[in-house]
């Protein structure tokens, strides 16, 4: 089991349409660490922390806007230093 601890910034229709709340839904029925919290410019940040291939699955779920009134328009994904986090919180 390999550990992926990752950092996403979310651009798009991703404040005000309840993208934090259905981000800590989707991680916290993985079973994933980490935190959500909207950013100064609009974007959404996101440190997520778990087995590897749950991670890749948060991801693509993500990737398609966990609420219906959000949209992703881009993704950036960085690969960070573990991060420690007990359950997945919103800021």
């Amino acid at each position: 089991m390999t550990n992926k601890n990752i950092e996403i910034i979310i651009l798009g229709r991703v404040q005000g349409v309840g993208f934090r709340y259905s981000t800590k839904k989707v991680a916290d029925r993985m079973n994933l660490n980490g935190f959500v919290q909207n950013l100064t410019d609009g974007s959404v940040l996101i440190h997520v922390n778990g087995e590897e291939s749950i991670v890749d699955e948060f991801v693509s779920e993500i990737k398609d806007s966990p609420t219906p009134y959000g949209q992703v328009d881009n993704m950036k994904i960085t690969n960070i230093n573990e991060i420690h986090y007990k359950g997945f919180i919103i800021k």
